[in-house]
């Protein structure tokens, strides 16, 4: 039997992207998106923690911005961790291969950039 661990979310970026470097200098990018969801008079958002890693992650980090609206797709990753008090955390995150600009990105402050809705694949 095959498996498989495949999400893609449609969202918007909850804050500015924070940027890292690892010690072997690899640069990651984590953000967090907010995807509402509306079933009869009931709205609710469900927030996902997005990790993104390398060429893609600096493009991240140059382009995205709060609020932008953003297409991720990657897998589900759960870490696992103690505290100083010895109490076990958990944190489920989406590890990006895909991110695609849906909304308007950052404008540089010598060139503006245009987005085009043409490239939308959708």
């Amino acid at each position: 039997m095959a498996n498989l661990n495949k999400v893609e979310i449609i969202g918007n970026v909850g804050g500015e992207p924070e940027m890292r470097f690892t010690p072997s200098g690899k640069s990651v990018v984590s953000f967090n998106v907010a995807v509402n969801s509306k079933f009869g008079e009931n709205e609710s958002t469900e927030w996902f923690h997005i990790v993104v890693w390398d060429k893609l992650a600096e493009t991240c980090n140059q382009y995205l911005t709060k609020g932008q609206q953003v297409f991720i797709e990657g897998r589900l990753q759960t870490r696992s961790w103690e505290d100083n008090e010895e109490i076990k955390h958990y944190k489920t995150e989406v590890i990006a291969n895909k991110v695609l600009f849906l909304g308007q990105r950052k404008q540089d402050k010598e060139t503006p950039l245009e987005t085009d809705t043409e490239d939308i694949p959708f």
